[in-house]
């Protein structure tokens, strides 16, 4: 007996171009990597692709498992993966998504690759590893032997898995391995200690609580030698093939990211070769730490633009009270606005890669904007992206509460970005030292939230509400959080009326730098040209 007619369901959101999205493709032209068009939008299609989709879908349905010991008993620590894991990493590192800009010498090539990290979005998990591989190759540099032994082994084209010496592999992987139990952030409290040897090695002895991607080839890692707090690279299989004793003990059990291993390590005496200097632990690694928080920025800039188009999606598709949801007033509010913030942050992220690839090139000027402007999107695109996904998952009702419509593994992913390399608390002081200690670095953000000077009325009077916050230097720490926030805010806001859309720019001023807005979405006031707005949010599928 049928007891009832499917009707009024949003088709499956599938068969689209992921990269088709106008404030992506303004950023890629505006930023000097136009030439990587065509690559992104073929990567684009495939991220969009119903085969795509489910391998994300089976990467978090069949997380990576931990085997320890092979069955004669002998220690093998090696991580299990699903194979729809090895195909999100293979297409990933075919297309570039890992270290190659650094063996590009195009203009525009970090632009590229960043574009290219947005488009590709069927599960997160994947992307911790290509993103510490990109970040790992400007540390490594700081040891040049290192740098020309594994650097053309980092960019290659070639996702080579399996545990073998790093020179018989045909491309290698790097993480990073810093936190430890007693320390967490405060890294300079670490215990591991690292010993040197009269070959040149040192051995480590101690722990770390947190190492994502452990089944990469090669390591930074920080431990505490005889000049101080260094930095080394670990790799897990020695060159003469033996396994390096850096014990696996337990895989984390994470809200979300299940897709990713994420380990608790233990080194008995492994062998490591120092990077940088002893005692330049910290100024070695940044360099890395840097480029994993552009990555923080993207990929929660990604997780944006994923919410919002499957709930534009859904709202064009489904029909309540006689009309579909896309044309209820209320709707149009929510979802302009959830385009609105997708937009600030997209249009971010790309000027932040933009930077990164000038500065890779010396420019000392973008070097300088980099350096606070990195930290101080990283602060605010990260903390947003929990309510926008919130928000993003209400469109679609209960049924986006249901794991079949990856609402709910988006939602879950949301909160990670925040935390990772440095917490919200982390990244705002971490603005207030660089204020203190480069001057030069407000005076290039200076320069660029005050190119848009007299072209909103709304943007100068924000402009002048931040200097006289930073002018103010009492209880300037406690304050930190809304000093960053206002930062973030005139400069995503100068960018837009510079570069976004008309309509965009005008509604983020009047939500974000008027007097007259809500704390919630779906709170643009009236006048906003909504129809504009939405239509940049809805993906063409087919």
């Amino acid at each position: 007996m049928t007891t009832h007619e499917v009707f009024n369901q949003v088709p499956p959101l599938v068969g689209y171009d992921a990269a088709d999205d106008p404030a992506l493709l303004d950023g890629l032209e505006r930023e000097g990597a136009g030439w990587a068009a065509a690559e992104l939008h073929e990567l684009g299609r495939i991220g969009g692709s119903e085969q795509a989709i489910e391998y994300g879908r089976l990467a978090n349905e069949h997380p990576p498992v931990l085997r320890t010991h092979d069955r004669y008993g002998q220690r093998i620590d090696e991580v299990e993966f699903h194979p729809a894991w090895h195909e999100l990493m293979r297409t990933a590192v075919t297309h570039g998504l890992h270290a190659a800009p650094w063996a590009d010498g195009r203009p525009g090539a970090h632009v590229a690759r960043a574009a290219k990290f947005y488009a590709w979005r069927p599960d997160a998990g994947h992307g911790c590893p290509i993103s510490m591989t990109y970040a790992a190759v400007p540390a490594l540099r700081h040891n040049p032997e290192l740098a020309a032994r594994y650097e053309p082994l980092l960019t290659a084209a070639t996702y080579d898995f399996g545990l073998r010496p790093p020179p018989a592999k045909q491309g290698l992987l790097a993480g990073m391995s810093m936190t430890e139990k007693q320390g967490g952030s405060d890294v300079r409290a670490n215990t591991t200690t690292a010993r040197p040897e009269p070959d040149g090695t040192y051995r480590l002895l101690g722990h770390k609580w947190f190492t994502s991607a452990p089944m990469c080839d090669l390591f930074l890692t920080l431990a505490q030698a005889p000049g101080g707090l260094t930095c080394f690279l670990v790799p897990r299989v020695l060159p003469d093939g033996t396994r390096n004793p850096m014990r696996l003990m337990r895989l984390k059990d994470k809200l979300g990211n299940r897709s990713n291993a994420s380990a608790e390590v233990e080194y008995e005496h492994a062998v490591a070769w120092r990077v940088g200097d002893e005692g330049r632990g910290v100024p070695t690694i940044i360099d890395m730490v840097n480029l994993t928080r552009l990555d923080c920025v993207i990929g929660a800039a990604a997780g944006m633009r994923q919410g919002l188009i499957t709930a534009a999606h859904h709202a064009t598709h489904r029909r309540t009270f006689g009309r579909y949801l896309v044309d209820q007033p209320l709707m149009r509010n929510v979802l302009a606005d959830l385009a609105v913030e997708s937009e600030a942050a997209t249009v971010l992220m790309m000027r932040l890669a933009g930077a990164t690839d000038r500065s890779a090139r010396g420019d000392a000027g973008e070097t300088a904007f980099k350096r606070l402007a990195l930290a101080v999107g990283k602060y605010w695109v990260c903390k947003r992206w929990p309510a926008h996904a919130a928000e993003a998952l209400e469109c679609l009702g209960g049924n986006g509460y249901v794991e079949e419509s990856g609402m709910p593994r988006l939602f879950r992913e949301s909160p990670l970005n925040s935390i990772w390399e440095g917490s919200g608390n982390v990244a705002a002081l971490d603005v207030l030292r660089a204020l203190a200690r480069e001057p030069q670095v407000m005076e290039a953000f200076r320069a660029e939230v005050t190119a848009a000077a007299g072209a909103d009325a709304r943007l100068d009077a924000a402009v002048r509400q931040v200097q006289a916050d930073l002018s103010d230097r009492d209880d300037l720490e406690l304050r930190a959080r809304r000093v960053v926030e206002r930062l973030a805010l005139v400069l995503q806001g100068s960018l837009l009326v510079r570069h976004g859309h008309p309509a965009v720019a005008d509604a983020f001023c009047a939500s974000r730098l008027g007097g007259d807005h809500g704390q919630a979405f779906g709170t643009l006031p009236s006048g906003v040209d909504f129809a504009a707005i939405i239509s940049r949010a809805v993906p063409k599928v087919g």
